[in-house]
């Protein structure tokens, strides 16, 4: 069981972006903002095993619900 605890950092990595603060930073700066109306998981921005692992960690409230929803925020901004 993964007990470590989920960061934007390790959420970035999950999704096979680059991973370092400033990557995150340009990211956020380039997709932001979403529209209220589009689901962070349902942006164009993601590929389909991205899209999914994001859908998937919001339905299971899984340990990445959390960090999902901070990105979530972030790029309503």
């Amino acid at each position: 069981m993964d007990t470590s605890k989920h960061t934007l950092n390790t959420l970035f990595e999950q999704l096979g972006l680059a991973s370092d603060a400033k990557s995150i930073e340009d990211f956020v700066a380039r997709y932001s903002p979403l529209p209220s109306e589009v689901a962070i998981q349902d942006a164009p921005i993601w590929s389909e095993s991205q899209s999914h692992f994001l859908e998937e960690g919001l339905e299971e409230d899984s340990d990445w619900a959390e960090v999902i929803d901070e990105l979530d925020a972030m790029m309503r901004h």
